[in-house]
């Protein structure tokens, strides 16, 4: 596949909300959506980690993005229909739904799993993904073409020892993206897929690969033109299906 380059306005006048906003894959994203024009809601749970990255859009010109405090673990539906109204209240629509803050709790057999962690990384990688995903429906529904993005992983895909509840929750958001896109094909401008990162220059990647040497990896700006495509009018077409950062890159290692 050809690497995506993104023309400079792809995203002007648009309206995108990024959970996991305050660093990582999150923050490039939110920064470089930010950087062909959009306005950018960042959500997560540190503030100031958030206010860093909001000035940052700003010294780079972009437009003056917004803040959105949550944490998605203790967050319920009231919680989300709360962050809807605000969103409908200050934009009037919602163009583009970033699903990008997860945990990646315990890498150890099923047999040992830790109950709670079990639970709590459910709960972060998809119960809240649902819950932020059904409160935002109408909102998104007043755009002329919205975009719902979820994250996935390899190991949503074939699952690997070790890797629990972390797997589980993204073979589950696969699974939703895939009903969600069927769903809302033929009646609503919104279009829903995945995407996998792959193997990124994180500090969860970090977690999970502790002996792995980071320099070898792309990072997460690297992998931002797959990102652009999806939240822009080029993927217009491009439904319920779940698609691999790399291949869009415009630079390779």
């Amino acid at each position: 596949m050809p690497a995506y380059h993104a023309r400079n306005d792809l995203l002007k006048d648009r309206v995108i909300l990024v959970t996991g906003a305050g660093d990582g894959i999150g923050k490039a994203a939110a920064l470089s959506f930010a950087a062909h024009g959009a306005t950018v809601v960042l959500l997560g749970k540190t503030v100031k980690k958030l206010e860093k990255v909001y000035d940052e859009i700003v010294a780079a010109g972009g437009p003056q993005p917004a803040i959105y405090p949550m944490n998605l673990e203790g967050s319920g539906p009231e919680h989300y229909a709360e962050l809807a109204a605000t969103l409908d209240r200050e934009f009037g629509r919602l163009d583009g739904l970033v699903h990008n803050a997860a945990w990646l709790g315990s890498i150890t057999p099923i047999e040992h799993y830790p109950a709670d962690q079990w639970l709590r990384v459910l709960h972060i990688n998809l119960n809240a993904p649902f819950l932020m995903t059904q409160a935002l429906l109408p909102v998104l529904k007043k755009s002329d073409s919205a975009s719902v993005l979820f994250t996935s992983s390899g190991v949503g895909r074939k699952g690997r020892a070790y890797w629990g509840a972390y797997a589980v929750s993204k073979f589950g958001i696969e699974g939703l993206a895939q009903v969600l896109a069927d769903e809302l094909e033929n009646n609503t401008a919104i279009r829903v897929n995945c995407i996998n990162p792959g193997a990124t220059r994180t500090q969860m990647r970090a977690i999970a690969f502790p002996g792995e040497d980071p320099q070898t990896l792309p990072t997460p700006a690297d992998i931002m033109p797959a990102y652009l495509y999806l939240m822009g009018a080029d993927s217009r077409e491009t439904r319920g299906q779940s698609l691999d950062a790399r291949d869009y890159m415009t630079r390779i290692l």
